[in-house]
């Protein structure tokens, strides 16, 4: 039996980082776990954990409204650490004024620092990221400040004998130089956290949960040839053995040749998949369609019909597989409360309603990057495990307007040409998504003698670390030269090639 991992918890108060938080905590080898702000006290407890990390957020303090924790939470006898937000409120909480900052501070910031745990190994000054318009005007009794810049007197403060920190920066970003060793001096100095999250140990649990869960019956995944669905579908293998089954469908918006190369990974796998070409269905089902939430559901619909009519088709199946992951899970508890939806996302929900099948989901705790060193533990091969990510919805979501057969053959051709490029530079690895995205629109040209009239691609690629912000790729000049020529020369119906220079925020990765 795998010991428990020691874990903290992160009350999310709103804040764009919090999962920035979460990964940092397990880039310490710590569990982190995600709860809403006002989750209860008792509900906190039974996750055991060492300590709680309280996250910043767009509200100030004193608003009306403005979100508030259970203050039984500070009565469990665990360290409590509040970032920004999370600080003001603890701050209020024990009887110190929160007011508006007659100096707003939003970026880099040179930090004083007065002493502290928090602040143990690092020097006398110290560059934390900023991001907000109040501050602290003065320590709560018991609390001693730790340090102060020139527009906050209060930038950290402490009470050891309640195990109650703050800091009113974010040392979970990168730009807060020493900021991950802020975060490990709590977790492993105030709260005694063990640095035991390993992908090692995660797999020997996580088999040992799906052998003490799934105790009989099949259980049938749906494959894409992703990352996600690759690695869950070999976690389950090696722990239930023949057990398992796959059913890959072929939408036809898959890149060029993608459905065999994906049927030949799995073949190389050892993975037992069927595959099915739906590409007519799929097609004949967009016709028509440009709202982009509306093809989502289309394909999702369509998805789940096919994947249906294959399932009951497959004796003794009762679980189905999904390689759902942690900001899934976080995303879909609305933390944040009612915001807006950008875009649904197409592994939730649908398929266990519709089939009756039990629901497995062995990488619900899971980031991105975990999968990932997750797979590589499995023994899954470099290049399957590092492939861009692909949308749900395949070349739909870069087809804005209507979708049919003949330009997605466009879109194919295009792309291709794009990541054969990218490979041969060696930008392929030094990017984390790229692609090629098929306009609405239309350009006017000169090929040869003659006038044309055709199709514009738009080619987008992104660096990032954890998708939930990206910058545009500096590609080189020479590369994309090579590309566009390439497009304009090999791909009939297209005249003109241009760069995406946006970056998220405050645009998306995808066009849709």
């Amino acid at each position: 039996m795998v010991a428990a991992h020691d874990s903290v918890v992160v009350l999310d108060f709103g804040s764009q980082y919090t999962q920035v938080i979460a990964r940092r905590i397990r880039e310490a080898r710590v569990l982190s776990i995600v709860l809403p702000y006002d989750t209860p006290a008792d509900r906190i407890a039974a996750e055991r954990p060492k300590g709680i990390i309280l996250s910043g957020g767009p509200s100030s303090v004193y608003d009306e409204g403005a979100p508030q924790g259970d203050p039984r939470l500070f009565d469990l006898g665990l360290p409590v650490l509040g970032l920004c937000y999370g600080m003001m409120w603890i701050a209020r909480r024990f009887g110190a004024s929160v007011a508006s900052a007659p100096g707003r501070e939003y970026g880099r910031a040179l930090v004083a620092v007065d002493g502290g745990r928090l602040f143990r190994g690092l020097g006398p000054e110290e560059t934390v990221w900023m991001s907000h318009g109040d501050h602290v005007e003065a320590a709560p009794p018991g609390f001693t400040v730790t340090a102060h810049t020139s527009n906050a007197p209060v930038a950290a403060f402490e009470n050891t004998a309640r195990g109650l920190y703050g800091i009113q920066g974010h040392p979970e970003v990168h730009h807060s130089e020493h900021g991950a060793q802020m975060l490990e001096n709590f977790l492993y100095d105030v709260c005694g956290a063990r640095a035991t999250w390993t992908m090692a140990s995660f797999r020997e649990k996580a088999i040992g949960r799906i052998r003490e869960t799934v105790t009989e019956g099949i259980v049938l995944g749906a494959l894409s040839g992703g990352v996600d669905s690759t690695v869950t579908a070999v976690l389950l293998q090696q722990a239930l053995g023949g057990r398992f089954r796959g059913v890959f469908v072929d939408t036809g918006l898959l890149r060029k040749n993608e459905g065999r190369q994906v049927l030949e990974m799995f073949r190389h796998l050892g993975l037992p998949v069927e595959g099915v070409d739906a590409s007519d269905r799929f097609f004949s089902g967009l016709a028509g369609v440009t709202e982009p939430e509306r093809k989502r559901k289309i394909i999702g619909g369509l998805f789940i019909d096919v994947f249906a009519e294959n399932a009951r088709a497959v004796d003794g199946a009762v679980w189905l597989a999904q390689g759902t992951l942690y900001p899934d899970v976080i995303e879909s508890v609305s933390i944040k409360g009612p915001s807006s939806v950008i875009k649904t996302h197409h592994n939730v929900g649908g398929l266990p309603e519709k089939l009756g099948f039990k629901l497995v989901e062995p990488l619900r705790e899971l980031f991105k990057d975990e999968v990932r060193r997750l797979g590589e533990e499995l023994g899954i091969p470099h290049e399957m495990l590092w492939r861009h990510p692909f949308p749900g919805p395949g070349l739909a979501v870069r087809i804005p307007g209507e979708v049919t057969r003949e330009r997605a053959h466009v879109l194919q051709e295009a792309d291709a040409i794009f990541m054969e490029e990218l490979r041969a530079s060696g930008y392929y690895e030094q990017t984390a998504q790229a692609f090629a995205v098929l306009l609405p629109v239309r350009s006017v040209g000169v090929m040869g003698d003659n006038r044309t009239y055709e199709n514009v691609v738009a080619l987008r690629a992104v660096t990032t670390l954890d998708f939930m912000t990206a910058d545009w790729a500096r590609l080189p000049h020479d590369l994309l030269d090579r590309t566009s020529r390439r497009i304009v020369g090999e791909v009939r119906g297209v005249n003109r090639v241009v760069y995406d220079v946006t970056s998220k925020p405050p645009g998306t990765i995808e066009w849709e």
